[in-house]
């Protein structure tokens, strides 16, 4: 079962990539993981280091993909985002963003700057 869910994430974010390149972001990295979480997707976006968290919703019977992402997954990705740019040698932060890719059944929805840092 874990696995299956797995596939289904990889492959929604793999759609989610494409969305996004066709926007003119570039991927850097995909499914980058520590031990606080995980970051779906690092991209660039001309100055902005971009960490993109992807939610689908086959429906919206249980809820919006965005009410996904709520307060506590705002802080794993936050401190995810902290641990990549220490392990890539950032000294100093580059302009950050934090954006949301909802896909809801066939729609796809993206949300720039979907949340601040939590710490």
């Amino acid at each position: 079962m874990k696995e299956n869910k797995r596939q289904k994430g990889s492959y929604y974010e793999e759609i989610a990539a494409v969305f996004l390149e066709k926007r003119g972001l570039q991927i850097r990295e995909k499914n980058f993981r520590c031990r606080s979480g995980e970051i779906d997707l690092i991209a660039q976006d001309e100055r902005y280091l971009v960490f993109v968290e992807v939610k689908y919703r086959k429906n919206g019977r249980s809820g919006s993909s965005f009410a996904a992402v709520g307060r506590e997954k705002q802080r794993i990705i936050s401190r995810v985002a902290m641990f990549y740019l220490a392990v890539h040698g950032y000294r100093e932060f580059p302009p950050c963003r934090f954006d949301v890719v909802g896909i809801d059944g066939e729609k796809i929805h993206w949300i720039k700057n979907a949340f601040d840092f939590c710490s």
